[in-house]
Protein backbone atom coordinates (compact mmCIF):
# COMPACT_ATOMS: atom_id res chain seq x y z
CA UNK A 1 0.00 0.00 0.00
CA UNK A 2 1.05 3.34 -0.45
CA UNK A 3 0.35 6.84 0.80
CA UNK A 4 -0.18 9.95 -1.40
CA UNK A 5 -3.13 11.96 0.55
CA UNK A 6 -4.28 8.88 1.94
CA UNK A 7 -3.68 5.01 1.68
CA UNK A 8 -4.13 3.65 -1.59
CA UNK A 9 -4.58 0.37 -2.79
CA UNK A 10 -3.29 -0.74 -6.20
CA UNK A 11 -7.04 -0.62 -7.90
CA UNK A 12 -7.17 2.72 -6.54
CA UNK A 13 -3.73 3.52 -8.34
CA UNK A 14 -4.71 1.36 -11.38
CA UNK A 15 -7.98 3.20 -11.83
CA UNK A 16 -5.88 6.43 -11.43
CA UNK A 17 -3.75 6.10 -14.70
CA UNK A 18 -5.51 3.67 -16.67
CA UNK A 19 -6.78 5.54 -19.93
CA UNK A 20 -4.60 8.40 -19.08
CA UNK A 21 -1.79 9.66 -22.18
CA UNK A 22 2.09 10.22 -21.02
CA UNK A 23 4.84 10.95 -22.69
CA UNK A 24 8.17 9.96 -21.52
CA UNK A 25 10.86 12.02 -22.56
CA UNK A 26 14.37 9.66 -21.80
CA UNK A 27 17.52 8.87 -23.57
CA UNK A 28 18.84 5.97 -21.42
CA UNK A 29 16.93 2.91 -23.16
CA UNK A 30 16.75 0.73 -20.49
CA UNK A 31 15.19 3.77 -17.99
CA UNK A 32 12.67 3.88 -20.94
CA UNK A 33 12.21 0.51 -20.96
CA UNK A 34 10.75 0.19 -17.45
CA UNK A 35 9.22 2.99 -17.48
CA UNK A 36 7.38 2.33 -20.46
CA UNK A 37 6.63 -1.28 -18.85
CA UNK A 38 5.38 -0.48 -16.03
CA UNK A 39 2.93 2.28 -17.19
CA UNK A 40 1.64 -0.21 -19.61
CA UNK A 41 0.69 -2.65 -17.17
CA UNK A 42 -1.50 0.38 -15.91
CA UNK A 43 -3.28 0.55 -19.47
CA UNK A 44 -1.75 3.79 -20.23
CA UNK A 45 -1.37 5.24 -23.73
CA UNK A 46 2.48 5.77 -23.99
CA UNK A 47 4.40 8.11 -26.36
CA UNK A 48 8.00 8.32 -26.09
CA UNK A 49 10.75 10.79 -26.96
CA UNK A 50 14.51 10.45 -26.85
CA UNK A 51 14.89 14.56 -26.21
CA UNK A 52 13.00 17.29 -25.94
CA UNK A 53 13.16 18.29 -29.77
CA UNK A 54 11.67 14.78 -30.12
CA UNK A 55 9.23 15.86 -27.46
CA UNK A 56 7.79 19.03 -28.84
CA UNK A 57 7.23 16.99 -32.49
CA UNK A 58 5.32 14.51 -30.09
CA UNK A 59 3.33 16.74 -28.09
CA UNK A 60 2.37 19.02 -31.33
CA UNK A 61 0.55 15.48 -32.73
CA UNK A 62 -0.79 14.59 -29.42
CA UNK A 63 -1.36 16.67 -26.24
CA UNK A 64 -0.43 13.85 -22.98
CA UNK A 65 -1.99 14.50 -19.39
CA UNK A 66 1.02 14.54 -18.28
CA UNK A 67 5.17 14.41 -18.89
CA UNK A 68 7.90 12.19 -17.32
CA UNK A 69 10.99 13.89 -18.58
CA UNK A 70 14.97 12.93 -17.94
CA UNK A 71 16.58 16.53 -17.06
CA UNK A 72 20.09 15.43 -19.00
CA UNK A 73 19.86 14.37 -22.81
CA UNK A 74 21.38 15.33 -25.78
CA UNK A 75 20.05 17.73 -28.72
CA UNK A 76 17.35 19.34 -25.93
CA UNK A 77 17.54 18.69 -22.27
CA UNK A 78 14.53 18.70 -19.76
CA UNK A 79 15.61 22.29 -18.94
CA UNK A 80 15.06 23.25 -22.48
CA UNK A 81 11.89 21.49 -22.58
CA UNK A 82 10.23 22.78 -19.58
CA UNK A 83 11.29 26.26 -20.91
CA UNK A 84 9.55 25.92 -24.38
CA UNK A 85 6.57 23.84 -22.41
CA UNK A 86 5.49 27.13 -20.36
CA UNK A 87 6.40 29.24 -23.01
CA UNK A 88 3.37 28.03 -25.29
CA UNK A 89 -0.30 28.63 -23.90
CA UNK A 90 -1.14 25.15 -25.36
CA UNK A 91 1.14 23.41 -23.53
CA UNK A 92 1.66 25.52 -20.41
CA UNK A 93 -0.29 23.78 -18.23
CA UNK A 94 0.65 20.12 -18.96
CA UNK A 95 2.22 18.90 -15.55
CA UNK A 96 5.86 17.55 -16.16
CA UNK A 97 7.55 15.16 -14.03
CA UNK A 98 11.52 16.18 -13.89
CA UNK A 99 13.47 12.78 -13.99
CA UNK A 100 17.01 12.83 -12.82
CA UNK A 101 19.70 10.95 -11.69
CA UNK A 102 21.97 14.14 -10.19
CA UNK A 103 19.75 14.32 -6.61
CA UNK A 104 21.98 16.79 -5.21
CA UNK A 105 20.37 18.75 -2.18
CA UNK A 106 18.21 21.71 -3.51
CA UNK A 107 17.47 19.53 -6.93
CA UNK A 108 14.19 19.39 -6.54
CA UNK A 109 13.43 23.18 -5.41
CA UNK A 110 14.81 23.99 -8.78
CA UNK A 111 13.24 21.65 -11.10
CA UNK A 112 9.83 23.17 -9.17
CA UNK A 113 11.18 26.88 -9.90
CA UNK A 114 11.97 26.25 -13.32
CA UNK A 115 8.34 25.09 -13.94
CA UNK A 116 8.14 21.26 -13.07
CA UNK A 117 5.14 19.78 -11.55
CA UNK A 118 7.72 17.82 -9.79
CA UNK A 119 10.58 15.31 -9.40
CA UNK A 120 11.75 11.57 -9.38
CA UNK A 121 14.87 10.33 -8.92
CA UNK A 122 16.81 7.50 -10.93
CA UNK A 123 17.66 4.72 -11.36
CA UNK A 124 13.91 4.23 -11.28
CA UNK A 125 12.65 1.13 -9.34
CA UNK A 126 10.42 -0.98 -10.60
CA UNK A 127 9.08 -1.71 -6.95
CA UNK A 128 8.18 1.62 -6.38
CA UNK A 129 8.09 3.59 -9.41
CA UNK A 130 4.38 3.71 -10.07
CA UNK A 131 3.36 4.97 -6.23
CA UNK A 132 6.47 7.41 -6.66
CA UNK A 133 5.01 8.24 -9.30
CA UNK A 134 1.22 8.83 -8.40
CA UNK A 135 2.40 10.25 -4.84
CA UNK A 136 3.53 13.22 -7.20
CA UNK A 137 0.91 13.64 -9.57
CA UNK A 138 -2.12 12.59 -8.27
CA UNK A 139 -3.01 15.99 -7.24
CA UNK A 140 -3.51 17.01 -11.32
CA UNK A 141 -5.08 12.99 -12.25
CA UNK A 142 -7.78 12.30 -9.84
Amino acid sequence: MWETNSIMRVNDVHQILVGKTVLVVEDDPDSLEIAVTLLEFHQMHILTATNGKLALEAIAQTTPDFIISDLSMPEMSGWDLINQLKADRRTMDIPVIALTAHAMNGDRQKAIAAGFHNYLIKPLNPESFIADLVSVISDVLV
